[in-house]
């Protein structure tokens, strides 16, 4: 391969795909609500469900990248990026949107049916809203961080849809990953407003920057998780009364992350790469096995809690 066209398929952010984990909370969901049998056809769907959202994904990573390439150059990291240092072909990247975009949706139609390929739509224009003039919702105060989180919703119903399931999905738990998401983003800002640490090379790259300073960054991310935590709860206790033992965990993961994003050049800007923090994930293992636990033991002196 060329070294011309690595860049193109760097751009895929192929490494990037490992986020698509985050479809696997919504599938549970449905596995566990629909009460479905386990199933080698359900691994099939699943395995479907991430490849088909994983060329979604990479379909707004190439126009990302291909319209940020002239604000990337004010990132101490990202300019190192391939589009910022060297020339592109703006009509490749476009057709690799488009058929990336082409190959998610027809996976997601023929394999998965109606509900997910609409939802992996709404994954395709959240891109260009997010991306694309006139709308670059990412550089409107407050907005760039909720539109972006909301994709975290957005695959939170994908692992739903995963499934052909009939019950109405608890919105509780949508908004509480939606939440969640906004979270991890609005550390993601404060982690990078640190880093550059110039507020007008900081506006430079990221143009929203020009209204944040860190005390209101870091007072939007404790917003954002105090509402995740609340929506999380209603729908813990709604459905298992014992999973009411898991809300304080979750605290705690709110806060290690909180924690890790003062370290110099932080991880929580490369979410992708948090698989290297070992701490962060002997506690999301803990938390699983807690989870897993606590839905197949029954307490009953915690009905307490349902009078």
């Amino acid at each position: 391969m060329g070294e011309g066209m690595k860049k193109y398929i760097k751009i895929m952010r192929i490494d990037h795909w490992i986020k698509q984990l985050f479809i696997i909370p919504g599938f549970i969901c449905a596995l566990y609500l629909g009460k479905f049998a386990f199933s080698t056809s359900i691994i099939i769907r699943l395995l479907f469900g991430l490849l088909a959202t994983s060329f979604i994904a990479s379909a707004n990573y190439v126009i990302n990248e291909y319209l940020d390439m002239e604000f990337d150059k004010y990132h101490p990291i990202k300019k190192k990026r391939a589009l910022v240092q060297e020339k592109v072909n703006g009509k490749i990247i476009w057709m690799m949107w488009f058929f990336l975009g082409l190959c998610g949706l027809l996976l997601g139609y023929f394999g998965l049916g109606r509900n997910f390929f609409f939802m992996e739509v709404l994954l395709l224009i959240m891109g260009i809203l997010y991306n694309v003039k006139p709308f670059r919702a990412k550089e409107l105060f407050l907005i760039d961080v909720l539109s972006e989180s909301v994709n975290n919703a957005i695959r939170f119903l994908l692992g739903w849809f995963i499934l052909p399931i009939h019950i109405i999905i608890p919105i509780s738990v949508v908004l509480g990953y939606w939440m969640g998401g906004a979270f991890l983003m609005a550390i993601k800002r404060y982690a990078e407003y640190r880093m550059i640490d110039d507020k007008k090379k900081a506006s430079l790259y990221r143009k929203s920057f020009q209204y944040y300073n860190e005390k209101l960054l870091l007072t939007s991310a404790f917003f954002y998780s105090m509402c995740s935590i609340f929506f999380i709860g209603i729908f813990l206790i709604k459905y298992r009364i014992e999973l009411i033992l898991v809300i304080p965990f979750v605290v705690g993961l709110f806060c290690y992350y909180f924690y890790i994003s003062f370290e110099k050049d932080s991880a929580v800007q490369r979410p992708e790469k948090l698989y290297k923090e070992k701490g962060l994930m002997i506690y999301c293992i803990f938390l699983v096995i807690l989870f897993a636990v606590l839905m197949n033991v029954r307490i009953p002196w915690l009905d307490i809690f349902n009078r």
